[in-house]
């Protein structure tokens, strides 16, 4: 029987082959450029059309976040349009810890990701469109140390300074999804809550942080290795050019309310994370968040607020990470969205899980229950 081929030379590829027998394969994931994490991967597989497919990619109790697999459902596209769930198993004893995904494609190609990826060129095409809309001013921050631009969106007319911005982590694909969700919305001369927001606020959209590792088909990194959301105390040209253009437009303008969008691999939920335990909380501060969060739990049932990371104790918030930092340096009210790699458990979708679609509501509902805060 022929052999399967598999393939990951493709925008944010990652994969490993170690061997193929007809149409199973053994596979491990590579890991960052200059860094021990790996989690993400993105390869195409040909050949299989008609055929099971038995895919083992091992070794995973070394990776990043292990406890991200039990449970997991890989994703997996023909057409690279929708992605559903492959069946997947994992057994933690076998090589290490292997995750096996079983599939049969209907057609001679398949591809198969961490999550449904989100490319650069679709990230420029993102940019494109959004910066051509009425209103909507383009900025060039900076550029990543593989020579990519760190793009901004702003619009809007109002004096409330409202950053957000997604993929420090390259590999949590899902938060740009939500971008192209909330530029859909904010672009949208129509759209009541986007008229709202810009009349209201000044809103400043960084879609992808991290464009390097994106492209790299990293988990946590940028080209030189580094985790961008470690970086935000004392970031550099040397190590964090990304961090420090953000930051230095940020000092510029001033920020009122910021949202950091992001993946969790292991918490099957939607879920916020705030900046408790910075040395300059206050209950006011505070108050400001948990009203956002209960605006948010209301509108939407795809997000909750009983499971989450623990809150971070009185004076021992890391000021490292953007949320915190934000909070700290412009007494914003500033927050990590996190969405799962697996699905959402109080609402699961057997066929695809937490997917792209899923991720753009959720950005029309954070916007909305963005536009309901300012009005109380």
């Amino acid at each position: 029987m022929t052999d399967i081929s598999i393939n990951a030379a493709c925008d944010s590829g990652n994969i490993e082959v170690l061997s193929i027998n007809g149409a199973e394969a053994t596979l491990a994931l590579r890991k960052d450029h200059d860094s021990e994490f790996r989690q993400w991967f993105h390869f195409r597989v040909t050949g299989a059309e008609g055929r099971q497919l038995v895919l083992k990619i091992t070794g995973l109790q070394e990776s990043a976040y292990p406890q991200g697999w039990p449970n997991y459902q890989a994703c997996v596209s023909e057409d690279r349009d929708y992605w559903g769930r492959a069946e997947s198993e994992y057994d933690a004893q076998a090589d290490g810890g292997t995750l096996t995904i079983r599939y049969t494609p209907a057609s001679d190609l398949a591809w198969f990701a961490y999550f449904a990826p989100y490319s650069m060129e679709r990230h420029h095409d993102l940019i494109s469109e959004a910066a051509a809309s009425e209103g909507v001013t383009y900025r060039q921050l900076g550029l990543s140390h593989d020579g990519q631009p760190i793009d901004c969106l702003e619009m809007g007319e109002g004096q409330q300074q409202m950053w957000f911005y997604a993929r420090q982590h390259p590999g949590e694909s899902m938060a740009e999804w939500w971008m192209e969700g909330a530029l859909e919305v904010l672009c949208d001369p129509a759209d009541p809550v986007g008229r709202v927001l810009r009349q209201k606020c000044r809103l400043h959209i960084v879609p992808n942080c991290n464009p390097d590792g994106s492209r790299r088909g990293h988990l946590r990194t940028n080209a030189k290795g580094i985790n961008l959301n470690r970086e935000w105390h004392e970031p550099s040209l040397e190590a964090s050019p990304e961090v420090l253009a953000i930051r230095n437009a940020m000092d510029e303008s001033g920020v009122d309310f910021a949202m950091d969008v992001h993946g969790d691999e292991a918490i099957p939920a939607v879920f916020l994370a705030g900046f408790e335990g910075i040395p300059g909380w206050n209950d006011e501060l505070g108050d400001e968040f948990y009203r956002y969060r209960a605006i948010l739990e209301r509108r939407t049932p795809d997000f909750q607020t009983k499971k989450g990371y623990p809150v971070t104790p009185e004076g021992k918030a890391n000021l490292s990470i953007s949320t915190n930092q934000v909070a700290q340096r412009f007494g914003a009210c500033s927050m990590t969205l996190e969405m799962p790699f697996k699905d959402n458990d109080d609402l699961p979708d057997p066929e695809q899980g937490w997917s792209p679609e899923r991720c753009k509501l959720l950005a029309r509902e954070c916007l909305a229950s963005l536009a309901e805060w300012l009005d109380d």
